[in-house]
């Protein structure tokens, strides 16, 4: 029993080791960034198992692929953006912190439905807001603001476009197909629907967290807003205009995948 247990912990360290530095080589992770997704899918597979590492992959693998997608056409909006493409450690955490937390309460509290589900929610909640993210800018209309439909500059925090909602529901889909093929309990529709449901309900909250209160600053150089601080992309100081100066994108994104983790949480309680 112990050396089984063992095993499955070294082996959980092997194969996210492995796909730690295949994403540093790819570029898609820069050295605290690979440190990070180490340790979120040792958790994740170590405690919570095959199943578990794989909606984990899932999101990890499509959103990867979402930011090399139309690269090029991208480059202009880049400096909108708090940080490029290449993810710290601070934004696989905000991306995957929850999801490695929870694993350990299922390990120590017992299989449980709710947790489950809180978890592929978490997930699917990061990957639609990743996936409306990347390809929303794209759209060819003009995103509005969440709080009030006003247009604003495409890639402006909490703006959005029915294009970026379109993509964000196909990105909680996927993990919600995906959870539940690989659920070890026996799961119906529903809970694909809830997984859904809750990805995209916490892509909202990220848009209107970034719309209303995350900090915000401007550059006087470029005379365009940013999430950049404290130089813009052009190397030019910036100062904030609006939020709260300690929520950043990183916070933002992990209150989005809080609120879809909570809300398919609480849908697991009453269905399963």
């Amino acid at each position: 029993m112990v050396t089984l247990f063992r095993n499955e912990f070294v082996l959980a360290f092997s194969l996210s080791l492995l796909v730690s530095l295949i994403a540093w080589r790819a570029h898609s992770l820069n050295g605290s960034g690979a440190l990070a997704a180490l340790g979120v899918g040792f958790f994740t597979f170590g405690f919570g198992g095959l199943s578990w590492a794989v909606v984990l992959i899932t999101f990890f693998i499509s959103s990867s692929l979402m930011s090399r997608v139309y690269s090029t056409r991208k480059t202009g909006f880049s400096e909108k953006f708090s940080k490029g493409s290449q993810r710290d450690w601070g934004q696989v955490l905000a991306n995957g912190g929850l999801a490695a937390i929870l694993p350990l309460l299922h390990y120590f509290l017992g299989e449980s439905g709710w947790i489950w589900m809180a978890f592929c929610g978490a997930l699917a909640a990061v990957n639609a807001d990743t996936w409306a993210t990347e390809l929303g800018v794209l759209s060819r209309a003009a995103p509005r603001r969440i709080s009030n439909g006003v247009r604003v500059e495409r890639g402006t925090s909490g703006g959005i476009t029915w294009l970026g909602y379109g993509v964000a529901l196909l990105g909680a889909g996927l993990v919600g197909v995906v959870a539940w093929m690989f659920s070890l309990q026996n799961h119906g529709l529903t809970f694909g629907l809830v997984v859904i449901l809750a990805g995209v309900f916490g892509t909202t909250v990220d848009s209107w967290l970034g719309d209303t209160v995350q900090a915000i600053y401007y550059c006087p150089k470029c005379e365009k807003e940013t999430e950049r601080h404290p130089h813009h992309s052009c190397g030019t100081s910036t100062y904030q205009t609006r939020g709260w100066v300690w929520l950043n994108n990183d916070w933002v994104n992990f209150f989005g995948s809080l609120s879809g983790a909570m809300l398919a949480g609480l849908l697991g309680l009453v269905f399963y």
